[in-house]
């Protein structure tokens, strides 16, 4: 069985529980969320193929 689970997917599933958890929190959780997302996009990382 071969399990492959993309970054992206991570960083929002934490975020949202986040949010719920830290609702005061919301404008940095998006704003940190859509940095790290956007330089995932950038730098063309995926989960699980390092090196």
């Amino acid at each position: 069985m071969n399990l492959q689970l993309g970054l992206t997917p991570l960083i929002s599933l934490l975020a949202g529980i986040l949010i719920l958890v830290v609702p005061r929190m919301l404008n940095y959780i998006v704003a940190i969320y859509l940095i790290v997302v956007g330089l995932i996009g950038l730098f063309g990382a995926t989960g699980g193929r390092f090196g």
